[in-house]
C-alpha cells in the first residue's frame, strides 16, 4: 500500500500571522511564544496583570533568534486582538476567564491546549469535563469564535530551550472549522522539526487531553520530555 501525502490539501499561508497567547506568562505560554517568535510570527504576552506580562515579553524579546519588536506584553483582553489566540491558562481558571472574553475573541481563531489533569500520590490522571473535554468548554463558552485544540502534548521545558534548534514532535489539531484548524496547523508547522496534523473534530478531543497524563507517566519513568510522533503520513 502507498504512503500517504504528509498533506491531502494544501495548507495556508501564515506568515506574519500574530498570535496572542492567554497564560502568557505560564511555563507553556512562555514557551510557546518563544518558539512562534523564532518562527518570525508577531506575539503577545497576556495575562490579568499587564505588567507582568510586559516582564516576560521582555524576557522573551531578549532570547537567541528573536527579532526586534516581534513580542509584546497585554492584559488579557488585549491579547485577544491577535489573529489567533492560545489558551495555556491553568484547568482551575479555565471556565471564569474564557466567560468574561467571549466578546473580544468573537471571529478569532482560538487554540485552546489546556489539558484538565488531577495530580495525587499515584502521578497524573485526567478530570472529567461536563462539556467533555476542555476545548468543548471552550466552544461553549465562545460561540462566536473558531474553536481548535492543539499543542497539548509539547514540553514546556523543551520549546524553552534556545539551544534546541529542532521539536521533532507532531502536533495534534482538532476543530469542527476545518479552515481555522488548517492554520493551526500550518502555524504548528511553522516552529522548526513540528507538523501539524489534523486529528478530527472537538468531539474527540477528550483523549487527545487525557493522553497527556500517559506522557506524564512516561517522563517520569524514563526522565524524558516525550512527544507524539504519527507514522505513515
Amino acid at each position: 500500500m502507498d504512503v500517504m501525502a504528509f498533506e491531502d490539501v494544501s495548507l495556508p499561508d501564515v506568515t506574519g500571522l500574530s498570535v496572542g497567547i492567554l497564560g502568557g506568562t505560564g511555563a507553556q505560554g512562555k514557551g510557546l511564544g518563544y518558539r512562534l517568535a523564532r518562527a518570525g510570527h508577531p506575539v503577545v504576552i497576556g495575562s490579568r496583570d499587564a505588567a507582568r506580562a510586559r516582564d516576560t515579553a521582555r524576557t522573551l524579546a531578549a532570547m537567541p533568534r528573536v527579532e526586534d519588536g516581534l513580542v509584546s506584553g497585554a492584559d488579557n483582553v488585549g491579547a485577544c486582538a491577535a489573529d489567533v489566540v492560545i489558551v495555556a491558562v491553568p484547568w482551575a481558571g479555565h471556565a471564569d476567564l474564557l466567560a468574561e472574553l467571549a466578546e473580544p475573541l468573537s471571529g478569532r481563531i482560538v487554540v485552546d491546549c489546556v489539558n484538565p489533569l488531577g495530580f495525587d500520590k499515584q502521578g497524573a490522571f485526567p478530570l472529567s469535563v461536563p462539556e467533555g473535554s476542555a476545548a468543548q468548554q471552550t466552544a461553549r463558552l465562545l460561540p462566536e469564535s473558531r474553536v481548535t485544540a492543539a499543542f497539548h502534548h509539547v514540553s514546556a521545558v523543551l520549546l524553552s530551550d534556545p539551544t534546541i534548534d529542532l521539536l521533532a514532535t507532531d502536533i495534534l489539531v482538532l476543530g469542527d472549522d476545518r479552515k481555522a484548524a488548517a492554520t493551526v496547523q500550518a502555524l504548528a508547522t511553522r516552529i522548526e522539526g513540528m507538523r501539524g496534523v489534523f486529528a478530527g473534530r472537538l468531539r474527540n478531543a477528550h483523549q487527545v487531553e487525557a493522553m497527556t497524563a500517559n506522557l506524564i507517566a512516561i517522563n517520569r519513568r524514563y526522565k524524558a520530555h516525550v512527544g507524539i510522533r504519527v507514522t505513515d503520513i
